[in-house]
């Protein structure tokens, strides 16, 4: 049985503040298999690492992070709120980009809507991923099937996660053409386990979101997920190969 690959959701983010550099040098350091982020555009249309519209659960800064520019964002501390956390500066695009650079690491890249830039930041994310020549280790998802189709048109050959929040229509696990995985939260899973071998038979593996207890890693192992984003890569490791020698 392949196990799934373990994806640190906004990077180690049980131990160290999300979307910090630190979060995902940690999780690197624990052997992710991959690594996940949500960027956002400032109002000068720089991609950046934030996954609240708005500051205020993860920074000491208020305001909204398409109202302010980057130098405005990068006033901020975006780690000491985190019981593990101490000073940190605001993540870019660019600076996780090149983290990966070099390794054999996927990097899973949420774009949040809506938004008012609209398709902008999916625009903005197939620039950055042409200068830093890295679209084969880059897997574009969102909940916004508009987004994801937006990106597809630019980026043919770049993969694609559609999230879905509830399967809704897409119960059969028939996906749009634009879209290469589904993208499931784990608690559709626990109320409907056979949706991912409907999914596989329609020709999409799954990414499941976000699998961090013994139960739910165990069920999505069990389903043969290949993509399990967890809080807690490290533990997650352990979990799958616990449940897997017993």
């Amino acid at each position: 049985m392949q196990l799934p690959s373990v994806v640190a959701h906004r990077g180690a983010s049980t131990d160290r503040p999300e979307h910090t550099i630190g979060a995902y040098e940690l999780a690197l350091k624990e052997g992710a298999d991959g690594l996940e982020c949500d960027i956002r555009l400032s109002r000068d249309s720089e991609l950046v690492c934030v996954h609240d519209r708005t500051l205020t659960r993860t920074s000491n800064g208020r305001g909204t992070v398409s109202a302010l520019t980057l130098e405005e964002l990068r006033k901020h501390d975006y780690g000491s709120w985190h019981r593990h956390g101490q000073p940190a500066e605001l993540l870019v695009l660019d600076d996780l980009l090149e983290l990966v650079k070099g390794t054999d690491v996927e990097l899973f890249v949420e774009t949040k809507h809506p938004v008012r830039y609209r398709n902008d930041v999916e625009r903005k994310l197939v620039e950055a991923l042409k200068r830093h020549d890295l679209s084969d280790q880059i897997v574009m998802m969102s909940f916004s099937p508009t987004a994801v189709k937006a990106f597809r048109d630019q980026a043919p050959d770049v993969r694609t996660v559609l999230l879905l929040d509830r399967l809704g229509r897409h119960r059969g696990g028939a996906l749009p053409s634009f879209a290469d995985y589904t993208g499931p939260g784990v608690h559709a899973l626990r109320n409907d386990p056979g949706y991912v071998d409907r999914a596989r038979r329609a020709g999409h593996e799954t990414y499941v979101w976000t699998v961090d207890s013994a139960e739910d890693v165990a069920l999505c192992r069990d389903l043969g997920v290949r993509y399990l984003a967890t809080n807690a890569p490290a533990n997650t490791r352990r979990l799958l190969t616990a449940n897997l020698a017993t």
